[in-house]
């Protein structure tokens, strides 16, 4: 099966269906990292617990995530959990199904969230102890120690893992497709439906998911030496 420049400008005629799963990957991935951070932080807050039933579930739910694969979880969100839920069918942007997009990202926010509560765990935990103490002596509560002291450092901390986790969502997504959203993925399967072509279109999904995640890591890379050099100060 070779590839040709007639194959090619066959594809590019699809351009439109492209741009539209570019888009719906971006916001899958947007949305996915922003609602995972805060699932993550509510599980690291659960991790750090002294109540031991609190550490236990969410660290039996941490390691569901880890030891079962991402498509399973999507189905799992998808048919076990939204198939007794009706939502509401209509589209936005104009082209994005609500009734799949939604499902999707919640499916994608918990396995993230997963993943990235261990991460904050360890941001908050590397917060240097003599700093709460210190707000202790000085009579400050708890959650305010946590809130003005312990948070602004350890986000500082995580957010290079955060970034690089928006990263690997764009790649992870495309499992997505198989729920119907309408993906990079998604539209590269129904180009190849309507033109018989299998190589070119996967070519064409190739570049779009290096233009995401390369420049991204890059700039993330960026500014993680600019905070290292800060600290250094």
């Amino acid at each position: 099966m070779s590839i040709s420049m007639e194959h090619m400008n066959k594809i590019f005629t699809y351009g439109t269906l492209f741009r539209q799963g570019l888009i719906v990957t971006v916001l899958l991935s947007a949305f996915t990292v922003i609602i995972g951070f805060f699932i993550a932080m509510f599980l690291a807050f659960m991790l750090l617990s002294k109540n031991r039933l609190l550490r236990l579930v969410a660290g039996a739910y941490v390691q569901f995530v880890r030891c079962t694969p991402m498509l399973v979880q999507v189905f799992l969100v998808y048919y076990a959990v939204f198939g007794f839920i009706s939502l509401p069918k209509f589209q936005f942007l104009g082209f994005i199904q609500f009734e799949r997009f939604f499902p999707a990202v919640v499916a994608l926010s918990l396995n993230s969230g997963g993943y990235m509560s261990d991460v904050i765990r360890g941001g908050i935990e590397g917060v240097d102890i003599g700093q709460t103490e210190a707000a202790r002596s000085l009579g400050m509560p708890g959650w305010m120690t946590m809130k003005e002291i312990v948070l602004p450092q350890a986000v500082k901390n995580i957010l290079p893992a955060v970034a690089n986790e928006f990263v690997t969502i764009i790649k992870e997504s495309s499992v997505c497709y198989t729920i119907g959203v309408q993906d990079i993925m998604f539209n590269v399967k129904a180009v190849q439906s309507a033109s018989f072509i299998i190589v070119e279109p996967l070519l064409v999904a190739t570049c779009l998911y290096f233009c995401l995640c390369f420049p991204t890591s890059k700039i993330i890379g960026y500014f993680e030496r600019r905070m290292r050099e800060s600290d250094k100060r």
